[in-house]
């Protein structure tokens, strides 16, 4: 078992823990030691005088928390915290908190936080002895009392008009969890080429690896709901930088609601981020969630089946055991369909191969063939195999499956050169059965890729992403 996290707390008291209900236990978890730093109360505005009743209202309970990770911020820190305050005094329509969560600054961050605490109302700050975001947020978070937990980069590169439109599907119950997106069309970006690749890249494997829906995993704008987080957080390993993802698979995977909000986004120059150690830890992650994720460790069913009043899978091993069956079964519907268009298109590119050879090359006659009927055969696909309807997306999947016919023309071509290499006075017969014998393994290829990459397949009761499909 790992030693305690030790947390200094300054401001209110905390609220009681938000701490799991568990189908079972996941790891060793430990209970963070917590010291109350109780601040000298503030004189209460005078009552509006009431008529109807002689009892004072109670103040409104927090609505929304925002909590700010930081490391060594001591520079920005009081500058950010008093700009966000004024902008939530504002325009706000809810109760607010903010809390300072400094995890293991070793320059004057935390006496700044206390400085702040005890002179801002509501402005909390806890501090940590161990660093990671991930550590920050869930300590921060699993003390709050609030119905919509946020959290926010320090350096608010995320234009301040986006919180609402974060906030709001959560209070109004519309959805689970919701994350700010540098990767929409409607979103407005500035930041330098090197990490536009990096996050780009970064989104794509995770899309690849883990079979993930939504687009931007690693934008520091996220809010969930209080509720979620109970259900959630107990099963999240990671508390890096890796949190963000994680939490996000585990939520899509037991089908809570993601909303996505574009965001106005400004990079900032002196990030702490250290790029390779942490793409590094981010691919181990990705490892080990994707090997949980296929050994049904996560109770994925019950954890959804908490939030959505669906009671269903009451054991991890059981709903585990039922979303591989009907993936198999899903599995088999798929390969049979895709198969009948497969003999289909073999058919078609034979007759045209045949055609087109007596006009021009094999190689030509072989390319030609083949890109007329991966045309068709993606498009079918697209319908009969994967059940997409309608326009969206059609450019998109086309242009996929273009990648994968470059795939299938390099098997079926090499398997022309190494024919003529070998046997130079082979016959066309031949050539078309070698062609013939090239196109099966592609077509192996191509479902392979269709399944995996062009149109990934969300694990059973899965949420649609909001703001995608």
């Amino acid at each position: 078992m790992k030693n305690s996290t030790l947390i200094h707390v300054t401001g209110p008291p905390p609220a009681p823990a938000i701490g799991p209900v568990k189908t079972e236990a996941p790891r060793a978890a430990t209970s963070p030691a917590v010291q109350v730093a109780p601040v000298p109360p503030v004189a209460p505005a005078a009552p509006a005088p009431q008529a109807s009743s002689a009892t004072l209202a109670a103040p409104p309970a927090t609505v929304v928390d925002i909590v700010l990770p930081v490391y060594n911020e001591e520079a920005d820190l009081a500058r950010n915290v008093l700009r966000l305050h004024e902008y939530l005094e504002c325009q706000s329509a809810f109760a607010f908190r903010i809390t300072i969560a400094d995890n293991a600054s070793s320059d004057d961050t935390w006496a700044v936080a206390q400085r702040l605490a005890e002179s801002v109302p509501r402005v909390t700050a806890l501090h940590l002895d161990e660093k990671g975001r991930g550590r920050a947020l869930k300590a921060a978070w699993s003390r709050s009392d609030a119905a919509v937990l946020v959290y926010m980069d320090i350096d608010l590169s995320t234009d301040l008009a986006a919180v609402l439109p974060l906030v709001a599907p959560l209070v109004s119950g519309h959805s689970d969890l919701a994350i700010g997106t540098r990767l929409s069309r409607s979103s407005l970006v500035q930041r330098g080429p090197k990490r536009e690749f990096i996050s780009r890249s970064y989104n794509r494997i995770t899309r690849l690896a883990l079979r993930s829906r939504f687009s931007d995993a690693q934008c520091g704008f996220k809010a969930i709901s209080a509720e979620s987080a109970r259900a959630l957080l107990p099963w999240i390993e990671d508390d890096g930088w890796f949190f963000d993802t994680e939490l996000l698979v585990v939520a899509e995977r037991a089908g809570l609601r993601i909303h996505e909000v574009p965001v106005d986004w400004t990079d900032d120059p002196d990030s702490r981020v250290d790029i390779v150690p942490t793409a590094v830890a981010d691919l181990k992650g990705i490892a080990r969630l994707r090997r949980g994720l296929a050994a049904g460790k996560l109770p994925l069913a019950s954890m959804g089946g908490r939030l959505t009043g669906d009671t269903r899978g009451s054991s991890g091993t059981e709903s585990g055991a039922a979303d591989r069956a009907r993936g198999r079964a899903r599995l088999v519907r798929q390969l049979v369909s895709f198969g009948l268009i497969g003999v289909a298109s073999t058919l078609a590119y034979a007759a045209l191969y045949l055609v087109l050879r007596q006009a021009m090359p094999a190689q030509a006659a072989n390319a030609l063939s083949l890109l007329l009927t991966a045309v068709a055969n993606t498009a079918a696909n697209r319908r009969l195999t994967f059940g997409l309807r309608g326009a969206g997306g059609r450019l998109r999947v086309q242009s996929q499956g273009l990648v994968v016919f470059a795939l299938g023309l390099a098997v079926t071509s090499g398997s022309l050169f190494l024919l003529r290499r070998y046997d130079p006075a082979a016959s066309h017969a031949v050539e078309l059965a070698v062609l013939i014998t090239a196109s099966v393994i592609a077509t192996l290829l191509r479902f392979v890729l269709f399944r995996a990459w062009i149109f990934p397949q969300r694990r059973p009761g899965a949420a649609t992403t909001g703001g995608r499909r």
